[in-house]
């Protein structure tokens, strides 16, 4: 293809402003177990991006959309299948499996580095040439930049582009994550290991066949190995065997404890009871195991833990997972049954303390897990164990995150046994003698003995050290999530979670204290290979670098950079108190490595943009004030950064109970587009990418929507307009309608139609200067998104006409009755509104005639073999229904639909905008079983487009279905 020389204006539409592949997007990103080497097991973050909505939305913000080259595409049809192109290079790199093929990338680069080309006059590089290609981007395309990068992830999938990726961020801990990720790996790419046994292989002929960063990954797992068996020599003496009841000995996994607090009740004579919030150890058929209760006059307190194996009625299984204290109001004594309230336990948390009690071990047998009575000697060896050093600090007050404190529990170091913070603290102290280890064996392997430090630049055998022990310091916060007291055990998957089950330090009753030299996930050799399988995989393709900055602030920024970020949502997630669990062992282990990260006592906190009303006197009114005003400062610093000629794309977590009738019910969503409205950003679109199921939240009764929202930004011109109310929403009702049926071509389903319809919405909104309501004042973002909602239900109402008449009462009647019998008066009064007869209804098979009484024909009652090119009466109303049914009774279901779809003919488009109808009305309705079934319709409705099209002639045979019930 011929070069074009570059046109004015410079500013171009890129695809992410027209339109993605949503559904192999979001399929991409609903993966639901991290695979080998993913980079987020690297290190535990909160909120992390799918690292294929990632990558996707990366390419589409740099590739420029057909339409902004019309010499090369003249036409709308060339520009479509140019899309439809680029759609298929997105799909092919989406997958986790692709993110390591060459092929698969390089294709992708090359396309970025065309539009760089296209865009300053010049050839790309070959095609076929990849290292051509990173070189050409590397010099030629804008860097990209995370101001608020987190775990790392854009940055990360930035540099697997192989653009050049920077990232910043307020906490440490975050930023530190994100350093091994891109920053590290590209100073080692291409370097052999450094270990003995790899030197020795060196030596015997054996030359280095590793690519990226692979070396470097290979002396983490061997040093990892080495922490390892030195901790056991160590401390292995805390961690036993357990006797089996035949005499043999097997390793520990873990043992399972119980908080006791004192009993109330003076019947209980001062014992000290059980909170368990479970008995049962494991719930898996055939494998159930549980603990009881029983009375020994012998046992502390007199009673003990016993436990047992084998068959279980429900009944008894339910009593067993009832256990003595549940969520709401409290526990139960153990020993006489009385109600000890929470009140009460936190009381005496807080006064005499709680305390624990071993209630079964778990050790590893020849056929699986297997669960022991706990025994004295395995107590009495808990108890042996005295740490030295524990973490200093208090855990904060923030009741909502943070609830061990209600219950005395107030230090981090209160939240690990006393065995935990042992073996925790063996490990950190490990991670420097093995840096030491890995600068002698680097010197010896010939690395260059310039001893400038990693966190100054170097890149000799020091910084190696350096760079090998800021992963093994990630291995003791890995085992420290592991091995908390607020870490538990899965009693249907037999296994361990970790602390951070969810974004929160909840109270836990009973906990599970890991082995670290066990066959688990938290056993460090597993922990060591995790880490080094990450490294293994990363890019290491281009010089990266992640940095410590307050994003509010403009101090040191330039200019040029591509903008794409993930930013706190209001009140969400408080990184900083969360990162502190994790910020003490790595200051313990790697404040000599990164001595600027970790000169804190904790994670700075005073300038984190988060909404938390406990920093602010209790305040959600200066709260929200803090938040406002420092997402606006960091938006307007965003937006002075930004390549002026390139879109912003920032991501927002959106939750269903952000959205009600009006548009919104969150502060923290209108507020985030309120700064944006404010920074002078304009909106130019928002893309719902979904890494959770829709079916499965619809199923659970809510209007889930997406978990991620890309708002797409423009600068807003200088000589932007101020209008008037009547302004706006005349606009709204003209560029609305093509926006949806846009939205609806590129695959957004039902469920997220509402939410995705604000981006356009927003982009009329945020065009002008400001919007001025009646009374002169400047319209809230609150507002427009109550008159956009108000518009998009508008259209949606008028798409109601275009339907043939039959349909239109079956959707009025639906949206009263849904497929409740009522009187035939009622559906006479709406046939007359339409001017249809009643015989005409019964006729067409929309409606059963119930003697009296009216029905819409439910989907189990339709009838068999239909066909729409045999149907007298054919009405849209039948062939979404037909199409329904067929989708979830048939067997063959797909290719049943999809010969109904060929046979519509002139309905096909009707049918598919009935199906969203039909999810709207459902959902407002509350009917979330009925709101599942349109949307998968709708979502499947592409698929059956494409398979119709294969079908030589769909009028051969009806579809063979099964008898229908009787009526």
């Amino acid at each position: 293809m011929s070069t074009s020389t570059r046109p004015n204006p410079t500013i171009r539409r890129k695809l992410i402003e027209v339109s993605l592949p949503l559904d192999d997007i979001g399929a991409a990103s609903k993966k639901q177990k991290a695979p080998k080497g993913y980079p987020t097991s690297l290190h535990k973050y909160w909120a992390q991006r799918p690292l294929a909505a990632c990558r996707a939305v990366l390419f589409a913000q740099l590739v420029d959309d057909p339409s902004a080259w019309p010499d090369r595409f003249p036409t709308e049809e060339a520009q479509e299948a140019e899309r439809n192109r680029l759609h298929d290079v997105i799909r092919a790199m989406v997958p986790w499996e692709a993110s390591g093929n060459e092929t698969i990338l390089n294709a992708a680069r090359w396309e970025i580095a065309r539009s760089v080309a296209w865009n300053i006059g010049e050839e790309a590089p070959p095609r076929e040439d990849g290292e051509a290609i990173l070189r050409y981007l590397q010099e030629k395309a804008p860097p990209v930049y995370d101001p608020f990068s987190g775990g790392g992830s854009i940055p990360l999938e930035a540099q697997r582009l192989g653009l050049r990726a920077y990232g910043s961020d307020l906490n440490p801990v975050a930023v530190l994550i994100g350093k091994a990720l891109v920053e590290i790996p590209p100073k080692f790419v291409g370097q052999a290991p450094v270990n003995p046994d790899a030197r020795a292989e060196a030596a015997r002929g054996g030359a280095w066949q590793g690519r990226g960063a692979q070396g470097l990954a290979e002396d983490v797992r061997y040093y990892g190995k080495w922490m390892r068996d030195e901790a056991e020599k160590r401390i292995g003496h805390l961690y036993p065997k357990a006797t089996l009841p035949d005499g043999s000995e097997a390793t520990i996994i873990a043992w399972l404890w119980a908080r006791t607090v004192r009993s109330p009740d003076p019947a209980a004579k001062g014992a000290m009871v059980p909170m368990v919030s479970s008995f049962m150890l494991s719930t898996k058929a055939g494998k159930k195991a549980w603990a009881e209760i029983v009375h020994d006059a012998t046992a502390p307190d007199g009673w003990r833990f016993e436990v047992r194996t084998g068959d279980l009625s429900a009944k008894d299984e339910a009593r067993l997972k009832k256990g003595t204290i549940g969520r709401s109001g409290g526990g139960v004594c153990a020993l006489t049954g009385s109600a000890m309230p929470f009140s009460y336990i936190r009381q005496q948390g807080k006064g005499a303390g709680l305390s624990n009690r071993l209630m079964a071990i778990v050790a590893e047998g020849k056929k699986g897990r297997i669960y022991l009575s706990p025994t004295a000697d395995q107590v009495a060896i808990a108890d042996r164990a005295q740490p030295q050093w524990v973490p200093d600090g208090e855990l904060p007050n923030n009741p909502r995150d943070f609830k061990t404190p209600n219950y005395g529990l107030k230090t981090f170091a209160s939240l690990f046994t006393p065995r935990q913070l042992v073996a925790l603290t063996t490990f950190s102290d490990l991670v420097a003698e093995a840096r030491e280890k890995v600068l002698q064996d680097a010197v010896a392997a010939g690395r260059s003995t310039d001893s400038t430090p990693l966190h100054e630049g170097g890149i000799g055998a020091t910084a190696y050290a350096d760079a090998v022990a800021t992963y093994l310091g990630f291995m003791v916060d890995r085992a420290s999530d592991y091995g908390s007291e607020i870490s538990t055990w899965l009693t249907d998957d037999n296994a361990i979670r970790g602390t951070f089950g969810r974004q929160a330090i909840p109270m836990t009753w009973d906990f599970c204290e890991a082995n670290y030299f066990g066959k688990s996930s938290a056993d460090l050799n597993t922990i060591s290979k995790v880490i080094s399988e990450v490294v293994f995989g990363l890019p290491a393709n281009s010089d990266s670098f992640v940095f410590q900055r307050d994003i509010s602030s403009k101090e040191g920024y330039k200019k040029s950079y591509i903008i794409n970020t993930d930013p706190p949502y209001y009140d969400n997630i408080g990184y900083a108190d969360l990162s502190d669990f994790f910020y003490v062992w790595m200051k313990k282990s790697l404040q000599d490595v990164w001595p600027e990260l970790f000169r804190r006592l904790s994670t700075p906190k005073g300038s984190e943009l988060i909404a938390t009303p406990y920093r602010h006197s209790g305040s959600k009114e200066k709260a929200e004030k803090f938040f406002m005003q420092g997402m606006k400062s960091a938006l307007v610093s965003m937006r002075d950064a930004a390549l002026q000629t390139e879109p912003l794309v920032i991501y927002y977590a959106f939750k269903q109970s952000e959205v009600a009738k009006e548009g919104t019910t969150s502060a923290g969503w209108a507020s985030f587009l309120q700064g944006i409205c404010d920074s002078g950003l304009m909106i130019d679109g928002t893309w719902p990418v979904r890494t959770e199921s829709s079916g499965r939240l619809i199923g659970k009764g809510s209007n889930a929507l997406a978990s991620s929202i890309v708002l797409v930004c423009r600068s807003r011109p200088e000589t932007s307009e101020t209008v008037t109310r009547s302004d706006f929403l005349r606009t709204l009702r003209r560029e609305l309608p093509a926006a949806r049926e846009r939205l609806r071509v590129d695959g957004v389903s039902p469920v997220d139609m509402p939410q995705s319809i604000i981006g356009p919405g927003m982009g009329v909104f945020t065009r002008y200067a400001s919007v001025l309501e009646d009374d002169d004042s400047v319209m809230s973002v609150r507002t427009a998104l109550t008159l956009i909602n108000r518009v998009w239900e508008e259209i949606e109402n008028a798409l109601d006409a275009e339907f043939d008449p039959e349909t239109q009462v079956a959707l009025a009647w639906y949206a009263s009755h849904g497929f409740d019998t009522r009187p035939s008066g009622e559906l006479i009064t709406l046939a007359n509104a339409k001017n249809i007869s009643l015989s005409s209804l019964f006729q067409s098979e929309v409606f059963l005639d119930r003697r009296g009484k009216a029905q819409l024909t439910p989907r189990e009652n339709l009838p068999a073999g239909w066909s729409p090119q045999t149907d007298g009466t054919l009405t849209v109303w039948e062939c979404v229904q037909h199409v329904a049914r067929t989708l979830e009774a048939t067997e063959g279901g797909q290719e049943a639909a999809a010969r109904l779809v060929a046979g519509m003919g002139g309905k096909t488009e009707a049918a598919r905008a009935l199906a969203y109808r039909l999810f709207q009305i459902a959902t407002d309705k509350g009917w979330p079983a009925e709101a599942l079934v349109y949307n998968a319709l709708a979502e499947e409705w592409p698929t059956l487009e494409r398979l119709a099209s294969e079908i030589p002639d769909p009028v051969a045979s009806p579809v063979a279905e099964e008898t229908p019930r009787l009526l």
